[in-house]
């Protein structure tokens, strides 16, 4: 399995992670911020995203966030001066175009960045896949669904 990371200078930002295994569709991950992992340390969202997708077959993913700071803890991100990172933006675009799949899974989003995740979320290319939803409406983090959660689509709120 080969791997791939693209950080900003400084690391404090994660643009883009990802993992190569074989032929097969590419799964691109939309999530909420990213942990510690890089192009040879994974963490467990990666190993899990890793699983999914080559329990569907795919041939590599693709890890993105909505917000590219990099914290171990979600209630983290609030505290960022800029919780999205400069070159974020067009790093999830450029994921998007290259994926033939791509599923939704940010979780619970923190209350102070709730309207620049539904932002996000709306300017998504359909179509776009989830886990399930959470409560309050936002697609599963893939670290808490039962390994046989089967994908669905995500309807994007407006």
């Amino acid at each position: 399995m080969s791997g791939w990371a693209s950080f900003s200078r400084d690391r404090r930002y994660r643009y883009s992670l990802g993992r190569s295994w074989g032929d097969g569709p590419r799964v691109c991950w939309l999530l909420l911020n990213p942990s510690t992992a890089d192009a040879r340390d994974d963490d467990r969202t990666l190993r899990r995203c890793v699983a999914f997708a080559r329990a569907w077959g795919a041939g590599s993913v693709e890890v993105v966030n909505l917000f590219a700071f990099v914290a171990t803890r979600p209630s983290d991100l609030p505290r960022a001066a800029d919780a999205s990172g400069a070159a974020n933006r067009q790093a999830v675009r450029r994921a998007l175009g290259r994926a033939d799949w791509v599923v939704a899974g940010w979780g619970n989003v923190p209350a102070p960045l709730a309207a620049a995740a539904r932002r996000s979320a709306r300017a998504l290319p359909g179509p776009v896949w989830c886990l399930g939803l959470t409560g309050s409406g936002h697609p599963r983090h893939p670290l808490y669904v039962a390994s046989a959660t089967p994908l669905r689509p995500f309807k994007v709120p407006r």
